[in-house]
């Protein structure tokens, strides 16, 4: 085993302006990511240096800035950010500079990657951006350790803000919380249902399960951004509502690229939730049907022996043929354009908000 060491996020990574970029920029949202990863970076860093060296270079690891016993990654394995981007702009979106939300961006992230960590044990999946999880890079012992870590971080983080939300961030992030493992136990109950019958997933218990397990966080990434911005109740709450809606978007997105996305992309193979057996949105809402295809998508599901490769590829062509793909991008449609209304119900900074916006739409498209 190596050494413990301690590791900061790579090199190069300057602060922008707090007050977001000159009215001149052309926005894209390469250059929104880069720019609030880049503004949340260094509090971010700094709160992985508080860890024990050990804790913190997995979760460094796990961040992308490292390699198994510390040396420095290439930037390749990082990921873009989106829950911090959230907080960044939804602080702008409420007139206030994006530095007010740091401490809620950084409580965020620490909470992402401390479900990413655990997830991956309870899943069993040996991969993540195309390199292999902390769990099967430095043990399950380790790597639940280093999860716990970030969970109490995330909590201290955001708790030794000063300012007059603080109380309220707290709250509402331990809300989160609470949230992500009623979801998570949903998830893994789900795995021990039957694929039909009464007792079968039914595509609305999914949508309540994404909202919890994904949405939450998108939401409070959300919603933190507003209030440690000041934001009134009411414009908050509708960040809130914004970012469930995301988080449901978002894990329909995640599903279509479980089965259908590139393996040189995803780092996964593919047909991976196929070959995992895993009850996800395109395969409820094609056992949903009563057709030829249904029945035979629920006997090949339903053989007690594992599915083969020709099998998994059958199983694609059905859940495709039966509408199972086409209702997951319908599913995900439907989320953003909810979280749009909620976005245009409350009174914004037009800037951000249509960053936000550009958010949204670059997250229906992703590859990964």
């Amino acid at each position: 085993m190596t050494s413990p060491t301690t590791v900061s996020a790579p090199a190069g990574a300057a602060a922008t302006s707090d007050t977001g970029p000159p009215p001149e920029a052309a926005a894209s949202t390469p250059h929104v990511l880069a720019r609030c990863r880049d503004l949340v970076r260094p509090s971010l860093s700094a709160a992985i240096e508080r860890l024990h060296p050990w804790p913190g270079e997995m979760a460094a690891f796990s961040l992308g800035w490292c390699e198994v016993g510390g040396a420095p990654a290439d930037g390749s394995f990082e990921g873009k950010g989106v829950r911090q981007a959230l907080a960044v702009l939804c602080a702008e979106a409420a007139g206030a500079p994006g530095k007010s939300a740091v401490p809620g961006a950084v409580a965020v992230e620490l909470v992402h990657t401390f479900s990413l960590l655990h997830d991956d044990i309870m899943d069993g999946d040996g991969t993540r951006r195309q390199r292999e999880t902390v769990w099967k890079a430095y043990g399950t012992g380790p790597a639940v350790l280093a999860g716990d870590a970030l969970f109490a971080l995330a909590v201290q983080t955001l708790a030794e803000t000063a300012g007059p939300h603080t109380a309220g961030a707290v709250c509402r992030l331990s809300g989160t919380l609470s949230g992500l493992v009623r979801g998570q136990a949903e998830d893994l109950l789900f795995a021990a249902r039957p694929w039909t019958g009464p007792g079968a997933v039914r595509t609305d218990e999914y949508r309540s399960m994404a909202e919890l397990k994904t949405g939450t966080l998108l939401g409070c990434a959300a919603a933190l951004g507003g209030l440690l911005g000041g934001a009134p109740a009411g414009t908050v709450a509708a960040l809130d509502r914004a970012g469930r809606h995301l988080g449901v978007a978002f894990q329909a997105v995640d599903d279509l690229l479980g089965i259908w996305g590139e393996p040189l992309v995803t780092g996964k193979p593919v047909h991976s939730d196929l070959r995992q057996q895993k009850k996800t949105y395109p395969v409820l809402a094609a056992l949903a049907g009563d057709g030829f295809h249904s029945r035979e998508l629920a006997a090949l599901l339903n053989s007690p022996l594992p599915l083969d490769d020709a099998g998994t590829v059958r199983a694609a062509a059905l859940v495709e043929a039966c509408g199972g793909r086409a209702a997951t991008l319908e599913e995900a449609r439907h989320h953003l354009d909810a979280a749009r209304s909620c976005l245009r119900s409350v009174p914004l900074v037009p800037r951000a908000a249509r960053e936000i916006e550009l958010l949204l739409e670059f997250l229906l498209h992703r590859r990964v």
